[in-house]
């Protein structure tokens, strides 16, 4: 077996750009939207069929639950959208990665983590 040597190793990944991270935040968000809404549109369809009273039927229950949970979580899911919308105005006007509150600059780590964010972390915490 051969050895590897430095010239044979494979080179790190290049860094994604704060554009990419954006685009690819905003693509997840837009299929977790499209998957809840589907999902959503199912608990009402079945619902309609099976003609339950949310209030006296056992089951009924667990439908208003499930379908309250798929509310919020589709809820949110819009919100980061949003919140990464707002972000690529923010690439575009070239304001992105300035804190909103201290207009310091806010970390790489962080917006590598969370690329809507618009404070950075000392003014985060400060919340």
């Amino acid at each position: 077996m051969r050895k590897r040597t430095p010239q044979d190793a494979p080179s790190p990944p290049e860094p994604r750009t704060a554009r990419e991270l954006v685009a690819e935040e905003r693509a997840s968000a837009m299929a977790r939207i499209e998957s809840l809404e589907r999902h959503l549109a199912s608990i009402r369809e079945v619902s309609t069929w099976t003609g339950t009273d949310d209030e006296h039927d056992p089951e009924g229950a667990t439908i208003a639950y499930e379908r309250a949970q798929v509310q919020s979580l589709l809820a949110d899911a819009r919100r980061e959208l949003d919140a990464l919308e707002r972000a690529t105005s923010r690439l575009d006007d070239g304001t992105y990665g300035v804190c909103e509150r201290c207009g310091k600059p806010i970390g790489p780590e962080r917006l590598e983590a969370l690329p809507a964010a618009t404070t950075c972390i000392a003014c985060a915490t400060r919340r």
